[in-house]
């Protein structure tokens, strides 16, 4: 098989999960103490990131030319798309309810929104690894 192939290894995938659901856990638990609050610029930050990933993601996969990619490509896929739309949901949500800064339910979303943000960018790294022809 010729081009890019990683070893049909999901390790870098379920890295990603690990350390995103690590990062949402410590957020929740910032947001709840009030040590960390977000501020409307940073959600749309988030927001926009988010939305630059998948307008990207669109343009880069347009092509229908898989040959030779990781066989892991559509696992990596998955979890960027889960993690982009993520933090746009979440993010419109943080946007559009205002929480008190120790509120459980803010809490949680804050979480939910920095592990789809983490997920995202692990991902993203785990896309990269793939194309750079890795060797797991």
């Amino acid at each position: 098989m010729s081009g890019f192939c990683c070893n049909c290894s999901n390790k870098c995938a379920c890295t990603s999960i690990i350390a995103s659901i690590i990062i949402g856990i410590v957020a929740g638990i910032l947001r709840i103490t009030g040590v960390i609050t977000e501020t409307p610029a940073f959600l749309w930050v988030v927001f926009g990131i988010a939305v630059g990933y998948l307008a990207i993601l669109l343009a880069s996969t347009g092509r229908r030319d898989n040959g030779g990619y990781c066989c892991n490509i559509c696992t990596i896929l998955s979890l960027l798309i889960a993690g982009i739309l993520g933090a746009i949901l979440t993010s419109v949500i943080l946007l559009a309810i205002e929480f008190v800064a120790t509120s459980v339910v803010g809490a949680i979303i804050t979480g939910a929104l920095l592990f789809f943000f983490a997920l995202t960018v692990t991902s993203s790294a785990c896309l990269v690894r793939c194309f750079a022809n890795c060797d797991d």
